[in-house]
């Protein structure tokens, strides 16, 4: 199912430093455990590079050039100059052929949520309960919506399967 099929997007947010990283590498090896095809996407609102000053496909881009593809035997990469940050579902339709695609951020999308909260960083949340689906925490919330230990990616990932997956 691909991003023309209308790909389930959900984001995973928090406060820093309460493990989305690691929680959504948690939630992805169990996707990939049962057979899902997944695709994530890092919000970097600061802006970011990950062409390394110096080396082939950064002196393709300063020299001008909109799109530098990077090709290898085991992978691709793309980096396009754009006039805009992408939709999301923009960025979905770039993915092909995935089954879901997990977000670490978004916070202020409009998409479904996962919100990570560890009683260290703070007890307030940065969501409604509308826009949850699920929480993660190491302490229990008030909130009427399905709640995991930081650590139960299964459970994460029954849940994403009864709302998204199997079915489809």
């Amino acid at each position: 199912m691909g991003a023309e099929r209308n790909v389930p997007i959900v984001s995973v947010v928090g406060l820093s430093g309460v493990g989305k990283t690691t929680a959504l590498e948690k939630i992805v090896r169990e996707l990939k455990r049962r057979g899902y095809r997944v695709g994530t996407v890092k919000h970097d609102t600061h802006g970011f590079d990950v062409d390394k000053p110096g080396k082939d496909s950064w002196r393709h881009a300063q020299a001008g050039s909109d799109a530098v593809v990077i090709s290898g035997p085991n992978k691709v990469a793309l980096i396009r100059q754009v006039e805009r940050e992408l939709a999301l579902d923009e960025i979905a339709a770039l993915m092909g052929d995935v089954d879901l695609v997990l977000t670490e951020g978004y916070k202020r999308g409009d998409r479904p949520k996962i919100e990570i909260s560890r009683r260290a960083r703070g007890t307030d949340l940065l969501c409604e309960t509308a826009e949850l689906i699920g929480l993660m925490a190491d302490y229990p919330v008030d909130r009427p919506v399905p709640q995991f230990a930081l650590d139960d990616a299964s459970g994460v990932v029954d849940l994403l399967e009864e709302l998204y997956l199997v079915g489809r």
